[in-house]
């Protein structure tokens, strides 16, 4: 984003976020996207100029029968615009909003759901080209295994692909399951731990209930994927409320149960844990305890 703004009126160069379902991607990028929105508005004004309500940031996201005239639509319709009339009637109502709203990002969840067939992906390659030529702005993408599905080389063979424009024109990033086989792993997923601790709002919490008595526990059930684990302790929460427990252990949290693919997994890391094989504790912390002990 900030590097596009040396851009003026080129084409800006896009982000692509690949990831596997339930890491977090969208979680991460409407965060991004809020926090622009909100540092936009500080800095510029909740008005333009022209006395027009500011837009920094659109988001929107896609279903899996969604064609170039729906991906306008969308963006209309986020902005509070009739959604009647073809493609391009539509794409000029877009290029209207953006350009009076001073929308600097637009976000496109789920981009995916665009890669059909073969003349599918071409077609739509080349809408989104035409949306980055035409709106002054940085498009984020966010989705599944995009890069295998074609649209990034525009559905040319593997040898061709050089000829794809959109290719060029992005970026892709991606966002790794938390891991626990190094310290940096084991100190990032500690982080994690104590940031959800600190925003929970349970009567009977106390510092440590799942950085230090549930990390392995929560690591296990959740196999490291965000979604998994937020669902977990969104459920567990609920069941503390309602029993008046009001604080998450494992006796209560046996009782909750997780989406399928996390308590399929569940038994393989639980097994290596137990085992001493695996473990969500940093050994540098591990060792300054044991000396002072």
């Amino acid at each position: 984003m900030e590097s596009n703004r040396q851009d003026g009126d080129k084409t800006k160069p896009a982000a692509l976020v690949d990831a596997h379902p339930g890491l977090g991607k969208s979680t991460a990028v409407r965060a991004y996207g809020c926090d622009l929105f909100r540092r936009q508005v500080r800095l510029r004004g909740a008005t333009t100029l022209a006395g027009d309500r500011r837009v920094p940031v659109i988001y929107i996201a896609l279903s899996g029968n969604t064609q170039i005239r729906g991906l306008n639509a969308a963006i209309c319709r986020f902005y509070g615009l009739p959604v009647k009339g073809d493609a391009d009637t539509l794409a000029e109502r877009a290029v209207d909003a953006v350009l009076s709203m001073k929308t600097v990002a637009m976000i496109i969840d789920d981009i995916h759901f665009l890669a059909g067939s073969k003349s599918n992906s071409v077609r739509m390659a080349n809408q989104l080209k035409y949306l980055s030529n035409v709106f002054p702005l940085t498009l984020i993408y966010v989705g599944v295994g995009v890069q295998e599905r074609g649209i990034l080389h525009e559905g040319f063979e593997p040898k061709n692909s050089p000829l794809a424009q959109f290719g060029r024109r992005t970026t892709a990033l991606t966002l790794p399951p938390f891991q626990v086989d190094d310290d940096e792993g084991r100190h990032q997923w500690r982080l994690l731990l104590k940031t959800i601790e600190h925003k929970l709002v349970l009567a009977d919490a106390h510092p440590g209930m799942l950085a230090e008595d549930l990390s392995d526990y929560l690591f296990a059930r959740s196999t490291g994927h965000f979604a998994s684990l937020m669902a977990l302790i969104n459920r567990g929460c609920l069941r503390a409320i309602r029993t008046g427990a009001e604080r998450l252990d494992e006796e209560l949290m046996n009782m909750v149960k997780n989406d399928a693919a996390a308590e399929q997994a569940r038994k393989e890391l639980q097994a290596a844990i137990t085992a001493g094989l695996l473990t969500t504790r940093p050994t540098r912390q591990a060792g300054r305890k044991k000396r002072s002990a």
